[in-house]
């Protein structure tokens, strides 16, 4: 079996071939030039180097997603256009499964970062068991995952997270629950080391360099093991995954949400605590809210597109500080910014008011929110032991001055 492999998901541009799981050749740069002037000279070189006859190629196996937008549409531009003028399929090879497979036969769990921007990285989480036949295969057929890497050198690749777009601190404190050493690989690495001291609660290690970026030899190992499972499409079907929209579609989509932001009335309390009981373990009444609405040092905020509700925040005044009670959003209107617009218009109206500072409590394993905070400008000064329950948990002190 004969497969060429494209990887310009990252920085990295790769190019290798593979002929019946030995590496042929692969050519791998990462130096300034964009991948649309390096791709095809590269796979030109090795054409003449190795003498290959394209038409030998049994197919082309091409890092699928998620990654930079750019470099994805160019290889998948490149790789549709080899099949189509060679009449060859395309095997697709998700991004962060190749990288895991960088660090073959670990008995660490393996989770790839690539530095997905906004404080965000594109990763999942693999481990290495042995292949049926092999001794501890027990181990890996009880384990209930699919196995995606090839088990005729003695280990299988399994998906223990899928491969997905979430802040840092959200995957650590996967990593941190699974409770096993983990070996981090990725262009993430340099950009979330600092983080990773904070964070990590299990021991962890840090891929070398010669390891830790995209590989097109790696993208070969695997897409011979999915090409011979009969995962393959043909050109015409190939699509990127990325996992999430370009800045551009999520500013358009913001553009065309047309969110307005007003004073919560006694008509919003019924949802809006309707939809705290269904978000937290310790929500508001509707008695809560409408006592609060109803005060002269408390201002309270619903955001509203076409005449539906997607969520609501409030603020207590103390002088000239504001404690931030409450922040919830419909769970369809999440991820989308309304929540930091909603906050951005409570500080705006309460600083007319003389408000000049702001602080609030969050559960510490609330990542996703206290990344909206952080970028808000609150930083945190302490913890509340044991504030929440249901589960009982610390409370993360925030304060924005």
């Amino acid at each position: 079996m004969k497969i060429l492999a494209l990887d310009s998901s990252g920085l990295v541009a790769s190019v290798a071939l593979s002929e019946d799981n030995n590496l042929i050749a692969e050519y791998t740069i990462q130096y300034k030039k964009t991948h649309s002037q390096t791709l095809l000279p590269m796979l030109e070189e090795i054409r003449n180097m190795v003498e290959l006859d394209l038409s030998t190629v049994d197919a082309i196996a091409v890092a699928a997603g998620p990654g930079s937008f750019t470099g994805l549409r160019i290889g998948s531009a490149t790789a549709k256009g080899l099949a189509f003028a060679m009449e060859k399929p395309i095997v697709p090879v998700p991004t962060l499964e190749g990288l895991a497979y960088q660090m073959y036969g670990t008995d660490a769990v393996v989770c790839p970062i690539m530095d997905a921007r906004r404080s965000q990285v594109y990763t999942g989480v693999y481990e290495f068991v042995p292949a049926a036949g092999q001794p501890g295969s027990e181990t890996a057929a009880l384990s209930g995952r699919d196995g995606l890497g090839s088990g005729e050198y003695g280990y299988d690749m399994h998906v223990i997270k899928e491969q997905c777009a979430v802040f840092f601190d959200e995957i650590a404190g996967e990593l941190n629950r699974i409770g096993r050493k983990v070996v981090f690989v990725g262009d993430g690495i340099p950009v979330f080391q600092e983080r990773m001291k904070e964070v990590m609660q299990v021991p962890y290690l840090l891929a070398p360099a010669h390891r830790n970026r995209q590989s097109a030899a790696c993208i070969a190992a695997l897409g011979s093991v999915y090409y011979a499972k009969g995962r393959s499409v043909d050109g015409d079907k190939f699509v990127p995954e990325y996992l999430r929209l370009s800045q551009a579609e999520r500013e358009r989509a913001q553009e065309l949400l047309k969110i307005t932001y007003r004073r919560m009335t006694p008509e919003d309390v019924p949802f809006i605590s309707k939809l705290e009981e269904e978000t937290f373990s310790m929500p508001w009444s509707a008695n809560d809210f409408m006592e609060m609405i109803s005060k002269d040092d408390a201002r309270y905020y619903v955001a509203e597109k076409d005449g539906r509700l997607l969520g609501g925040c409030g603020v207590l005044f103390a002088v000239d500080e504001g404690n931030i009670t409450n922040v919830v959003i419909a769970p369809d209107a999440r991820n989308q910014g309304i929540g930091t617009g909603m906050l951005r218009h409570l500080m705006k109206e309460s600083e007319q008011e003389g408000i000049r500072a702001f602080t609030l409590e969050v559960r510490v394993s609330n990542a996703a929110a206290i990344h909206v905070y952080e970028k808000l400008g609150f930083v945190s000064e302490g913890i509340r032991p044991g504030f929440y329950e249901k589960p009982d948990e610390d409370a993360m002190i925030l304060w924005k001055r």
